[in-house]
């Protein structure tokens, strides 16, 4: 298949799976067995750790008005060159007083140390598609019933009394809220297909917040997790421990235009996909994206068996 064709089926398999609760790692690599791709090469790795960054980049602009309000920031009369100086400053003064910003780094470190910890576990886990089947398959079933069990209350909307959820905005969440989110989304960095939206949204929802409180904090908290993680890997493609690094001087004109194609397709697909999951959610919520992993976790127990 011709490199610039492939760029642009991964850039889109990447853009629409990584905010949706059902597993970028899971559709890469099924992407890669129906491909016939060796996603394990150094390129290739450092590929698909552009294409994220590309869709990462989609969350600080989408949600460019909501980070402003929670720092604080305003642009006033501030000179351009400034601005990166002042946006700075009102980021840390967010962290350090209670809200919004402060919780989600809270979450994001309850995450950060463990999956460190846990990195061997975490790379032999990757490559097994019994893992990923059965990540998806037991995701999808604890998805649909946390959502079950609080449609009632979403039903009932803001205001109603004794419904299970009641934390319905980001702002109002607690420390306990986003420390649980936090403890959940290690599931996602332990085993591959889980998927880092499902764990932090149906967390969330167990935690007594509504969908949509849910999944824009699953939105904020991936922001920190994903660039770290992301530049962690990339630093480990480029470097390599005995040899099996890629040298960006080595990547030729071709090379070049195929991580450009991946990185732009990534974002625009992930920027279109973040805009129409919060409507969705919003009207919809999570029942069919729990359909579609259990029925895609058992296709991928089938043929990882056939395979064995």
């Amino acid at each position: 298949m011709n490199d610039y064709l492939l760029s642009v089926i991964l850039g889109v398999v990447e853009g629409l799976t990584e905010f949706l609760p059902v597993s970028s790692t899971a559709h890469l690599r099924i992407s890669e067995a129906l491909l016939h791709l060796d996603l394990g090469s150094a390129y290739w790795k450092m590929y698909t750790i552009v294409i994220q960054l590309g869709a990462i980049l989609t969350l600080p602009i989408y949600f460019r008005e909501r980070i402003a309000k929670f720092i604080g920031y305003e642009r006033g009369n501030t000179p351009l060159i400034l601005v990166p100086f002042k946006t700075l400053k009102c980021l840390i003064l967010a962290m350090l007083r209670r809200g919004p910003v402060q919780l989600t780094i809270i979450a994001f470190v309850v995450t950060a140390i463990p999956a460190f910890l846990m990195t061997k576990i975490i790379g032999k886990h990757l490559e097994s598609l019994y893992i990923i089947g059965s990540a998806l398959l037991i995701g999808g079933i604890v998805m649909w019933f946390v959502d079950a069990r609080n449609a009632k209350a979403e039903a009932a909307g803001e205001g109603a009394k004794g419904g299970i959820v009641h934390t319905w905005h980001m702002e109002d969440m607690s420390l306990r809220q986003a420390v649980w989110i936090g403890a959940c989304q290690i599931l996602s960095a332990v085993f591959p297909g889980t998927s880092r939206s499902m764990s932090t949204i149906a967390g969330g929802q167990l935690a007594g917040m509504s969908r949509a409180s849910a999944l824009e904090f699953s939105f904020f908290l991936s922001i920190p997790t994903m660039v770290v993680a992301t530049c962690y890997d990339l630093l480990k493609s480029v470097v390599g421990k005995h040899g099996d690094g890629i040298s960006v001087s080595h990547i030729d004109g071709h090379g070049w235009i195929v991580l450009g194609i991946g990185f732009v397709v990534s974002f625009v697909v992930a920027y279109g996909s973040v805009a129409w999951f919060m409507s969705w959610v919003r009207r919809r919520g999570f029942t069919p994206f729990a359909i579609y992993r259990i029925i895609l976790g058992v296709v991928v127990l089938y043929f990882a068996s056939r395979m064995g």
